[in-house]
């Protein structure tokens, strides 16, 4: 018999139902780029007035990782500035943002907490 590998279902079902119908998102995702050294969080707007809040410049994005015990931020770059999309959403676009992930402290697998604003996804699998 041959072993098999305990893959985590990445979001459960009630989640994705919540996160559509409070926040008007869906596609939530995070992985890891860059060879390791960027998170990418990304979503799907399915309600443009309900996912406002997700790329409002005044909300700070920060993706926790409890297992690591580090707090990542958006980084500002001198020419480009915050690398993450903050125009007004439209529906059926995707969105994205970058977290820098010096010292590679989060990994694929680690389960992670996005929060923007008022905005949590808690349980994220970096993939």
């Amino acid at each position: 018999m041959v072993p098999y590998r305990y893959r985590p279902h990445p979001v459960s079902q009630k989640a994705l139902a919540y996160y559509a119908l409070i926040w008007g998102v869906d596609s939530l995702s995070v992985r890891s780029v860059e060879s390791g050294e960027i998170i990418r969080f990304s979503y799907r707007v399915l309600d443009a007035k309900k996912a406002i809040a997700l790329n409002d410049k005044k909300n700070e994005p920060s993706l926790i990782d409890p297992r690591a015990g580090v707090k990542l931020v958006v980084p500002s770059l001198e020419k480009v500035g915050k690398l993450r999309q903050s125009s007004t959403p439209e529906t059926g676009k995707a969105y994205w943002m970058a977290f820098s992930n010096k010292g590679m402290y989060v990994k694929p697998g680690h389960r992670v907490n996005v929060v923007i604003g008022n905005f949590r996804a808690d349980g994220l699998v970096v993939q």
